[in-house]
């Protein structure tokens, strides 16, 4: 791109032309752009210096434009229809919007949010693509440059005041393991979960999210694995003694849970995790951008009366 070229460009010069191709006549085109009908011969100079063609030649018609001009006319209408929208902003309507979102959020929070979220998105804007990231640490860095739109993450006790956000609610902590796990039917103490291996689940940006307390230790364990995979997770459980600490409203996910079952914490270790759905204010102006956050605030509070009928 020849930047030194455009910069020279008068976008005023290539708006007079097409008001002339339209019109046909300088007389004309001087009163639709409101301006004296020497200035228009005086812009008309200028158009044909700016394109080295003479670009319209009088007739008994008016003015008939070269094969330049009409080469030319062809190209603008689109281009100056751009650079309105550019300049005043697209009307903004989600069943055709075209652009990608990205949102960064936990494996166990989207198995229960995107279902719902993306049957409304396929409804109301099927050509929207949206792009979920599981593993993103400095996540409000990435919503500042452009590389996130969204973040649903563990709530933290501030947030810069050039961040948005709204809260999500709670869950309280459980323990999953198999539906016939040894544990079953015994009161959970820290000392007789120290006799089995535990799953420890990854969580982006914990460390930048103090309102969640480390569990204390329960013991020694025998064993410990670690992933970001939350299915792979439960499939595990599923074939083995492993126990796992994750938010209780996992469990009203039957098909992702199925035979496995949600065990309450030790009293001493009960705890709740909160979340929350941040933007940078830079979206705030965003039509898209709003209409999306409205959008999970609203699957979001479903999902809470679904679950109060359900109860």
């Amino acid at each position: 791109m020849n930047v030194k070229a455009l910069a020279k460009a008068d976008l005023n010069l290539l708006v007079a032309l097409y008001v002339l191709l339209e019109e046909g006549s300088v007389s004309a085109a001087a009163k639709r752009l409101s301006i004296t009908q020497p200035a228009m011969s005086k812009t008309l100079a200028r158009l044909r210096n700016t394109f080295d063609d003479p670009l319209f030649v009088r007739s008994k018609r008016g003015i008939q434009p070269t094969p330049r001009a009409e080469l030319v006319g062809a190209e603008l209408k689109p281009l100056l229809s751009k650079i309105e929208t550019l300049l005043d902003g697209e009307d903004f309507t989600p069943a055709s919007y075209r652009g990608e979102i990205q949102i960064a959020i936990s494996e166990y929070v989207g198995i229960s949010l995107l279902p719902p979220l993306s049957a409304k998105l396929q409804q109301l804007a099927p050509k929207l693509r949206l792009k979920t990231i599981t593993r993103v640490e400095n996540q409000l860095h990435q919503l500042a440059t452009g590389d996130l739109d969204f973040a649903i993450q563990l709530s933290r006790r501030d947030y810069p005041k050039e961040y948005r956000y709204q809260s999500l609610g709670n869950s309280p902590l459980g323990i999953f393991v198999r539906r016939d796990h040894p544990l079953i039917g015994q009161v959970i103490t820290r000392d007789n979960l120290s006799y089995f291996p535990s799953i420890n689940l990854y969580v982006s940006d914990r460390m930048e999210s103090p309102q969640l307390p480390e569990l204390p230790a329960m013991g020694e364990r025998v064993g410990m694995l670690e992933t970001s995979h939350l299915l792979t997770a439960l499939e595990v459980l599923r074939e083995t003694d492993y126990t796992l600490i994750c938010p209780a409203y996992l469990a009203r996910n039957e098909g992702a849970t199925r035979d496995v079952v949600a065990l309450p914490l030790p009293t001493e270790d009960a705890q709740s995790v909160d979340y929350t759905l941040v933007a940078h204010e830079r979206t705030r102006r965003s039509a898209i951008h709003q209409w999306l956050w409205n959008e999970i605030l609203d699957t979001v509070r479903n999902m809470r009366i679904r679950t109060v009928h359900r109860g």
